[in-house]
């Protein structure tokens, strides 16, 4: 049984006004109004997305998977279209301490079925050896193809933090989308639930009604200790971490340097 109070329109300080049904769905289909202009608003850049022009580059240069060197040509498996997420990476920093951002974009997308199932390929390059790529796709349990893009120059290879599409024909391969900084939000499927909620990201940077929790700083949820509590310290993790077999709190970040 549901409690209507007698005043509908109070309730505890930073949540919603409590009201009742009626008028909560005149609010919802006044947003719904804008939420549908977003959502064509967002089909019409996707569809200007299509018409980029592309660059085209030579598809023989090697990265190194599992079975050492290949070329970039082979991420296509056959397929005429890839999608490539570039992973930043801390050399010579154990699994802790790599980076938290991109631990957290690939964790969302563990398995590439359903993009393998409509033509296309999804990799994942690191400019690391792959001698320290291999122990830490291994510890994480990802199923997506992962490679060595050390010294490796764009379109291929490149600066790190970016979501790049391709276009193969034949032999050739062309660049034809490439992305950065929020632009990768589209493979965070948890941030666009956030969305969804009352409290949102909680980010500061978030326009939040009066009384709402306090936001942090941008990406400060990324790390966590092993109860859970956001935090950057020495015994933190990429949240993602903390589910995997053997994950313990150590003392140390290990990173010796900037990521590449």
């Amino acid at each position: 049984m549901t409690h209507t109070p007698s005043d509908p329109t109070t309730a505890p300080s930073g949540r919603p006004p409590v009201v009742d049904m009626a008028t909560w769905q005149a609010a919802r289909d006044e947003l719904l109004v804008r939420e549908k202009a977003h959502t064509r608003a967002g089909d019409a850049l996707a569809a200007d997305r299509r018409r980029l022009p592309m660059v085209e580059f030579d598809g023989t240069v090697e990265v190194v998977g599992p079975d050492g060197p290949v070329p970039f040509l082979d991420l296509f498996q056959g397929r005429d279209e890839l999608v490539v997420y570039k992973h930043m990476w801390y050399d010579g920093a154990p699994h802790q301490g790599q980076c938290e951002g991109c631990t957290t974009t690939a964790w969302h997308l563990k398995d590439a079925v359903y993009l393998n199932a409509r033509g296309v390929s999804f990799a994942v390059l690191a400019p690391a050896p792959w001698e320290e790529i291999a122990p830490f796709v291994e510890f994480m349990g990802y199923t997506q193809p992962w490679y060595s893009m050390r010294g490796v120059e764009g379109p291929a290879g490149g600066d790190t933090g970016y979501l790049a599409s391709y276009l193969r024909e034949g032999d050739r391969v062309f660049l034809t989308y490439s992305t950065t900084g929020r632009g990768t939000e589209r493979v965070n499927s948890s941030i666009a639930l956030l969305d969804l909620t009352p409290y949102g990201r909680g980010e500061a940077w978030e326009d939040n009604p009066e009384g709402r929790p306090e936001g942090g700083e941008p990406c400060y949820s990324w790390r966590s200790d092993a109860d859970g509590n956001a935090t950057w310290g020495p015994t933190s993790r990429p949240v993602p971490q903390w589910t995997r077999p053997g994950a313990t709190p150590e003392q140390s970040l290990g990173r010796h340097g900037s990521f590449h």
